[in-house]
């Protein structure tokens, strides 16, 4: 009798029967990513979802920020006050007035920047880095900066005054109503510009070579090229642009903060400075609430106007 040697073969695992090893192994890389996650998921929970929804709660009380009487449900009556404060008005107008300049004058600035480097030119990663120093600064430092560049006997004033021999001696720009909100302006869109430069810079260099190169074969002018091949291929990345120049237009407050307080004559108040005025310096917590979230839904308006103006067309 021959005997055989030969171990028999293991029972086929049933069809779509996941084996225990691969189960061990999915089931190590779901918590492994839900440990990796959870900071990320905790901070978020922290800093943005319980801060929104208290502010919607506090939004229709009376709350105080240091009151001994508790706080007591009054709806609609801070947005009926809000919305006839002749300073959030103001405000709003201050506000709106800021993004319908800055947005277009920074996104433009920032592509002109992003074409210039992004060519064949020598020392082109000397001026990335000098158009980008200003981003890493921190905007409180910019602004105390600029604040002492603007004052009377301040270098912008003193260059003028050598550039027109003596002539015009410039004006207190932080001091002057007419003038106080577009130094401010100014200096924002000098800091904020290389930050998008270096998105456009990303986009461009995603537009294939062979497209300009077909392009160049055709006879088309540079306007052409930037007109049917470059704009064209930066739909998306100009979307992402506008979107985030307009929130960070529309969240002004720390060249305010520091550089005029809401002055002169409330010339440069926006409405996210307002809200952190009334609610820390006047402690109506409340009434601060209910100007977060009528800014909060005025915002996503916005972006969404953008977005519907932007988007891809069949």
């Amino acid at each position: 009798m021959t005997v055989s040697l030969t171990a028999s073969p293991r029972p086929a695992t049933p069809s779509g029967a996941p084996r225990t090893g691969d189960r061990s192994a999915r089931r190590f890389e779901a918590l492994a990513g839900a440990a990796m996650a959870s900071p990320a998921v905790v901070l978020l929970l922290v800093f943005f979802v319980v801060p929104m929804v208290l502010a919607f709660g506090l939004a229709f009380t009376n709350a105080q920020l240091i009151s001994p009487r508790p706080a007591r449900f009054v709806g609609l009556d801070n947005f009926t006050r809000l919305f006839g404060d002749t300073m959030f008005w103001a405000s709003l107008r201050n506000t709106v007035y800021f993004g319908i300049v800055v947005v277009p004058v920074q996104a433009g600035a920032a592509l002109i920047l992003a074409l210039l480097v992004n060519g064949k030119v020598r020392g082109r990663n000397f001026f990335r880095t000098v158009y980008f120093l200003p981003v890493v600064t921190s905007m409180v430092v910019v602004s105390l900066l600029w604040r002492f560049l603007y004052q009377p006997d301040g270098l912008i004033n003193r260059i003028i005054s050598a550039a027109s021999l003596g002539h015009w001696h410039g004006t207190d720009w932080l001091n002057d109503p007419s003038t106080a909100l577009p130094a401010i302006m100014f200096m924002s869109v000098w800091q904020g510009v290389g930050f998008h430069m270096v998105i456009w810079l990303a986009g461009l260099q995603t537009i294939p070579a062979e497209l300009y190169e077909a392009a160049a074969i055709d006879g088309a002018t540079g306007w052409n090229r930037f007109r049917y091949v470059t704009w064209p291929g930066l739909h998306w990345t100009r979307t992402f642009i506008l979107v985030t120049i307009t929130i960070s237009a529309f969240s002004l407050f720390t060249q305010i903060s520091v550089m005029t307080q809401g002055g002169p004559l409330d010339s440069t108040t926006t409405v996210v400075f307002m809200a952190v005025r009334t609610g820390y310096e006047q402690h109506a917590t409340g009434y601060a609430a209910a100007i977060s979230l009528v800014f909060f839904v005025l915002v996503l308006v916005v972006s969404a106007i953008q977005r519907f103006l932007t988007r891809e067309k069949s």
